[in-house]
């Protein structure tokens, strides 16, 4: 690690005495300890891999959409076939059908946001240094 920085949180804990827990509680001789916490922050080094991480994670988020848009929309097509079938109920399979292609549209349109933010992020890594494209004209 090139740069490291040493941040100390100090956080106060209380001293648990078995004594005083036994006797149902604390009393005002409770004693307090004092623990100091060590957080390292690296810059730079690690970039790449970071955006790296985060272009996986949104690829991911990416899939979970595309899955989610097909399967609201295939019970969107499922529930248009009820309607057809169902004359008796068509009112309320035409409503859960909406509903249906509401929640396709939805997730497509949060596949499409993940899309172009794992493009972001890919561009991200580039610009940090870790992948290299190779252009055979031009």
């Amino acid at each position: 690690m090139a740069e490291e920085k040493h941040h100390h949180h100090h956080l106060f804990h209380h001293k648990k005495d078995e004594e005083q827990l036994a006797a149902g509680g604390y009393g005002e001789s409770a004693e307090y300890t004092e623990a100091t916490v060590t957080e390292v922050v690296s810059t730079g080094e690690n970039e790449y891999d970071e955006y790296k991480k985060e272009e996986k994670e949104h690829k991911h988020k990416q899939h979970l959409g595309e899955a989610g848009a097909i399967a609201a929309g295939a019970f969107a097509l499922y529930e248009k076939h009820e309607a057809k079938k169902d004359p008796e109920h068509a009112h309320r399979h035409k409503i859960e059908e909406e509903v249906a292609a509401a929640a396709a549209v939805g997730s497509g349109g949060f596949a499409f946001h993940e899309h172009h933010e794992k493009k972001k992020d890919h561009k991200e890594a580039e610009e940090a240094g870790g992948e290299k494209k190779h252009h055979f004209f031009g």
